[in-house]
């Protein structure tokens, strides 16, 4: 397989403002041909393989181009298993706490709630304990699986741009960690705006790749990743904002809450510490919280009707 191949697309026009002034931003780091679902899934730490990435000059987008095509992505990510990311549950489950109490500063009155990539459910999870009525997308066969038996979840099996949604039915939509995944922000975002109630709000969750945390890295930043095709900057993700009819309400920075554990083995220098059974225990019982400043928390509201 080949970037040439029918499985690729390439941009003449920037995916979020539509300009034709794009210039080469970084070149592919991985071998197409052995990309699998285990380089993709979310507790990847092969760190700093990127698609060949383009820049646009007017809005600052970063993206994949050629972008491989939805359909190839899909058919990775059906088939991706991530044991891993259940065993944080408790550690993102208070990062989405903190995101569902603000939502409901906006909508105390709660609602319809959509997930979309809701992996193992555990933000519905936690969304429905609060008195949401929930709804989740989830490419994933393992993860819908994982969120029926665990949470009694039904999530509907596929991506956004392929699943039905009617319009004007949810309260919030939450797209965590999601838009970097997909190829076109302007359809999937307008997709979201048409779901929401008037007055309703979507939170996004997305790496920054302007923030100094990128900077200092470079291509060792923990972002570059193969499940990534795109990669918003402020004003870009502005951009794609404005462009959907989606009014900002509320700009922040991310923070995320892991076990020791999990950090610990992502660092190939301290991976010693968690060999021994008793202490690998003893490492999943530390909350650590990673304010990096390197994650936008966005939160945007539909226009009610005038």
């Amino acid at each position: 397989m080949s970037e040439n191949s029918p499985h690729f697309e390439k941009h003449r026009n920037c995916p979020v403002c539509s300009s034709t002034e794009l210039k080469s931003y970084r070149k592919r780091t991985f071998d197409i041909n052995t990309l699998n679902e285990e380089n993709i899934k979310i507790t990847d730490s092969d760190y700093g393989k990127t698609w060949e990435l383009a820049r646009c000059e007017n809005c600052s987008h970063v993206f994949a181009n050629p972008t491989p095509s939805a359909g190839f992505i899909q058919s990775l990510y059906a088939k991706t298993e991530d044991p891993e990311y259940e065993e944080e549950s408790l550690g993102r489950g208070k990062n989405f706490q903190r995101i569902l109490a603000y939502l409901e500063r906006i909508h105390p009155e709660k609602g319809t709630l959509l997930d979309v990539g809701a992996a193992t459910g555990i933000l519905m999870h936690r969304a429905r304990q609060r008195g949401w009525e929930t709804e989740g997308i989830e490419p994933s066969t393992w993860a819908v699986e994982v969120a029926r038996a665990k949470h009694d979840l039904t999530l509907i099996e596929g991506s956004l741009e392929t699943s039905p949604l009617k319009s004007n039915v949810y309260t919030a939509v939450t797209l965590i960690d999601f838009i970097e995944h997909i190829a076109h922000p302007v359809g999937a975002l307008s997709k979201v705006h048409e779901a929401l109630l008037p007055g309703g709000t979507v939170c996004l969750v997305t790496p920054d790749v302007q923030s100094l945390a990128a900077r200092v890295m470079g291509k060792r930043w923990w972002h570059f990743r193969p499940g990534h095709l795109a990669y918003f900057s402020k004003k870009s993700l502005l951009t794609v904002l404005d462009r959907t009819g989606f009014q900002v309400v509320r700009w922040k920075r991310y923070a995320w809450t892991f076990s020791a554990h999990y950090l610990l083995m992502r660092m190939q220098f301290l991976k010693f510490l968690v060999r021994n059974p008793r202490l690998a225990f003893f490492w999943t019982k530390i909350p650590i919280k990673l304010a990096l400043r390197d994650s936008f928390e966005v939160y945007a509201r539909k226009e009610t009707s005038a």
